[in-house]
């Protein structure tokens, strides 16, 4: 099976790249992953279940990072083996500045299936690879733009506190300079007006 796609996503190249190694990002993007290993900075391990038809399989194996080009390009593939057999591919992935910003993010993906699994047939090993390839991206995607939407507006807040705060300060001198001349001037005419009694 081989398809491919693209996705724009509303975060910088670097950020969408540190998503893209990130094992706690690749576990939720992953269709049925229970669990996600990092072993090294190219090597996880995984367990992943899928539905396949009337077959529900899980596969134990391994996922690569290869071809490493940051912050362009890599290649992210999986080998897996369960009961049900065998499974194998990856998608070559490239990263581009989007017209209007973000990140346009294109896929190639390739997928094999051996064993019990691949009795099945290929018409529905391949719509079932497709929408879990389109599955994975879309999530991907959604997981990276929501991110970046969370950590903008904290940075305007943390700037503007201190800015209410200095403002204030002029204010109170003004206020309390205000009293006291007006203080003073209050003194200054009951004086006068004492003396003027006097006389």
């Amino acid at each position: 099976m081989k398809m491919s796609g693209e996705e724009i996503i509303a975060a910088s190249r670097e950020t969408v790249w540190k998503a893209l190694n990130d094992p706690h990002v690749l576990k939720q993007s992953i269709p049925g992953c229970e669990s996600i290993t990092k072993h090294s900075d190219t090597q996880m391990e995984a367990r992943v279940t899928v539905k396949v038809g009337p077959v529900k399989a899980g596969f134990t194996g391994t996922v690569n990072l290869s071809d490493l080009n940051p912050p362009n390009s890599y290649r992210i593939s999986g080998e897996g083996k369960g009961i049900a057999g065998l499974a194998n591919g990856g998608a070559n992935v490239r990263l581009e500045d989007a017209d209007g910003g973000g990140t346009r993010l294109s896929y190639d993906v390739d997928a094999q299936v051996g064993g019990k699994i691949a009795m099945l047939g290929s018409r529905l090993i391949d719509s079932t690879a497709r929408s879990l390839a389109t599955q994975f991206f879309d999530k991907f995607a959604k997981l990276v733009g929501a991110m970046k939407a969370e950590a903008a507006p904290a940075a305007p807040r943390r700037a503007a506190a201190p800015k209410k705060k200095a403002a204030k300060k002029p204010a109170k001198k003004a206020a309390k300079k205000a009293a006291k001349k007006a203080a003073k001037q209050a003194k200054k005419t009951a004086k006068k007006k004492a003396a003027k009694k006097k006389t």
